[in-house]
């Protein structure tokens, strides 16, 4: 099992609780990647993953539990496992706003990603992985690349909207997608 909490400065303090007792008294192999957050005595914590070692352990994992970040979920996807996703809750100061509540909601909706905003559901949600880890398979996404190039050259868009709305100025486009090539060769 991956759990990836992601970079953000805010600890997560609850998804870690949550998972440090949902594994007492199990055995199940883990790479908790804990970020900003204390995680003393969960074994296989680990503060931060490159992101090559973060795509290796997504690959080997039967579960990946994450928060709900949109990269995070789509590199889950891409590695063919549904993530199990606890969005971060600002009202809790896991994070600055609740787009990763929004997000995470609508994709659970469309049955993207296995929703657990409360520690019964994350429980169910990780038994049932236990009980048969084909259930949190998907069809490996090997297009994510290009719908994540995609994805980053709208949003540079709509901001590029926003802040020239807000300033009350025409638009005037300095946004530009990466032009350097990727990993894999691919412009990103």
């Amino acid at each position: 099992m991956l759990v990836a909490v992601g970079t953000d400065k805010h600890p997560f303090t609850r998804l870690v609780g949550w998972l440090a007792e949902w594994r007492r008294g199990t055995d199940v192999a883990s790479t908790v990647q804990h970020g900003h957050t204390p995680a003393a005595g969960v074994p296989g914590a680990v503060p931060f993953l490159g992101h090559d070692a973060l795509q290796a352990a997504m690959a080997e994992a039967d579960l990946v539990v994450c928060h709900g970040g949109p990269a995070t979920i789509l590199e889950a996807r891409r590695h063919g496992r549904l993530p199990i996703v606890v969005p971060r809750d600002p009202a809790r100061g896991e994070h600055v706003d609740d787009h990763q509540q929004l997000f995470a909601r609508r994709l659970g909706a469309a049955g993207m990603v296995a929703l657990a905003e409360t520690r019964e559901e994350l429980f169910a949600a990780l038994d049932a992985g236990l009980a048969d880890p084909s259930r949190f398979a998907v069809a490996a996404d090997r297009g994510a690349a290009e719908a994540r190039r995609a994805a980053v050259e709208q949003v540079g868009r709509i901001v590029e909207e926003l802040v020239a709305a807000s300033t009350g100025r025409r638009q005037r486009t300095r946004w530009r997608p990466w032009a350097r090539p990727g990993r894999n060769g691919e412009r990103r």
